[in-house]
């Protein structure tokens, strides 16, 4: 199904049951495996490849909580318009069953030559610079801005709101909860429990290699 006032190039392959929604665009020479959707005002660069199952252009996950009575407990969730766009880059190729959402005020951006695999979720304004590959299961969430030329592994989750520089390669199963302002590999995760005991055991954490350190002189006397 292609929708009204929407635009596909010159050399473009469809495969059965592509879903092009109102007012979308898709550069030149595109190939969208079986069971694409384009949401509307989804704009495609030129030789992008989507797999089987790919959603571009759904709503972000974007509610505000409204307290219905006087008991705080018994609030509703009231969803936010997203108004944004998803603008995807030339070179680019999407593995099978990843979604992108559309932004809400902003447009959820995608550079030249991104590489995703299969069964990413990329949330509402986040933006993914040129050249930058991404492996299966990956969760971003909105608004977070990854550099050029950066890898993330396997399975590793990216908070929102966040900041990667250029080149910043981030392992499998990594869980990235703050800023990254320096190029690099970043490994790590912590094991889950109450968030007011893992406060207190991180903090202890981050100190370690300093403890250990204080600990040489102690250990000589």
């Amino acid at each position: 199904m292609i929708g009204s006032e929407a635009c596909i190039g010159e050399g473009c392959i469809l495969e059965p049951f592509c879903v092009i929604g109102p007012n979308c665009k898709v550069g030149s020479n595109c190939h969208f495996y079986p069971r694409v959707t384009l949401y509307k005002n989804v704009f495609v660069g030129k030789r992008t490849i989507l797999h089987s199952g790919v959603v571009l252009g759904s709503d972000g996950f974007g509610y505000a909580s409204n307290f219905k009575s006087e008991n705080e407990n018994n609030q509703i969730w009231e969803k936010i318009p997203q108004f944004g766009r998803v603008i995807i880059g030339n070179d680019v190729e999407i593995g099978a069953n990843t979604t992108i959402d559309r932004g809400a005020l902003d447009d959820t951006v995608l550079g030249n030559g991104v590489k995703l695999d299969n069964l990413i979720m990329v949330g509402h304004n986040v933006k993914i610079k040129d050249h930058t590959a991404i492996a299966a299961c990956v969760g971003i969430a909105g608004s977070t801005s990854i550099g050029q030329y950066c890898t993330i592994g396997g399975a590793a989750m990216i908070s929102g709101h966040l900041i990667l520089v250029d080149h910043v390669h981030v392992s499998g199963g990594t869980a990235v909860i703050s800023d990254i302002l320096e190029s690099g590999q970043y490994t790590g995760i912590y094991p889950f429990s109450k968030h007011s005991i893992w406060k207190k055991n991180i903090a202890v954490l981050l100190k370690l290699g300093q403890l250990r350190q204080n600990l040489f002189p102690l250990e000589k006397k």
